[in-house]
């Protein structure tokens, strides 16, 4: 088998349809890589791309795709729902196939140091790729989001792992990590009222007591004048994505307040949702042999 890598790079634009094509413009049909998904949210102001291919040709796409954003992009008048630290704002890197965790520890690296020395943008490595233990989860990374990083990059324990040590105005900062699959998925309440949200998560994430495995936050969708709990799930098979749900449902119901929908973000793993069937529909010794379509590609 080949080797290939998922990558799952975030910037911040999510309104400009134009500056989103141009941006994507630097994937679409590029030899050794393949564009499967992306998705972008006016709310958040924000834009999730999923690629997979070739190590060294993902590399080239990411630096292509950066150059164009910080071209497009200028974090100083930037607005979103969504914490941001910068124009690029996550760039992961995930082993899918005949690829280590530890060569895609390199290639964060190697993405990393380009793009600090390039564009001139202060780097953070997070998630297996972070030299510290402090910096492994994105959340305390990103915390100050954009804004507060003019102070937080003076601090010694904030200084970035490449490129320079003040921020840019125009692009801001860059997170970069190696990581496994994750599941984005978010869970809309019927109600406008975000602090009910923002308590909910609070429940539900880890940090807060809750589930392992889970972050979470609360967000308006101004648009549908609707809150959302926006969460992450790093690791789907110990916190099933059904877990994760009820526990918002139930929560909900302390404020009066119910579940009217819910989304995935990007691509997920098969088993994510097929857990989520296999509970729901109480299905007694269910086996992944039993999906036609798996057995058709075998």
């Amino acid at each position: 088998m080949a080797k290939i890598i998922e990558c799952i790079p975030n910037f911040s634009e999510g309104r400009d349809r134009e500056k989103i094509e141009k941006i994507m413009d630097t994937v679409r049909g590029k030899e050794g890589v393949k564009l499967l998904d992306y998705s972008s949210d006016t709310d958040h102001n924000r834009s999730v791309v999923t690629l997979v291919g070739e190590p060294s040709k993902v590399e080239e796409v990411i630096i292509n795709m950066a150059e164009k954003v910080y071209e497009l992009i200028d974090m100083s008048t930037h607005e979103g729902g969504h914490p941001r630290m910068g124009a690029l704002d996550v760039v992961p890197f995930v082993p899918i196939s005949e690829v280590t965790m530890e060569e895609c520890v390199e290639i964060a690296n190697r993405v990393g140091k380009t793009i600090g020395e390039k564009f001139n943008i202060p780097v953070y490595l997070y998630e297996k790729a972070a030299t510290a233990s402090h910096r492994e989860n994105l959340a305390k990374v990103r915390k100050g989001q954009y804004e507060g990083f003019f102070e937080k990059i003076k601090e010694e324990m904030w200084a970035p792992d490449y490129g320079p040590k003040e921020v840019n105005v125009k692009g801001g900062c860059v997170a970069i990590a190696a990581r496994q699959p994750l599941v984005a998925f978010n869970v809309n309440l019927d109600t406008s009222n975000v602090e009910i949200a923002d308590k909910i998560a609070k429940t539900v994430r880890h940090l807060g007591g809750g589930l392992r495995f889970v972050k979470a936050m609360g967000v308006m969708l101004e648009e549908r004048n609707i809150a959302q709990v926006s969460m992450n799930l790093v690791n789907y098979e110990k916190t099933a994505v059904y877990r994760a749900f009820e526990m918002i449902k139930m929560e909900a119901r302390r404020y009066g307040v119910s579940v009217v929908g819910s989304e995935v973000i990007g691509l997920v793993p098969m088993k994510s949702l097929i857990d989520c069937a296999e509970y729901y529909l109480q299905i007694e010794n269910f086996s992944m042999d039993q999906i036609l379509e798996k057995r058709i590609s075998e």
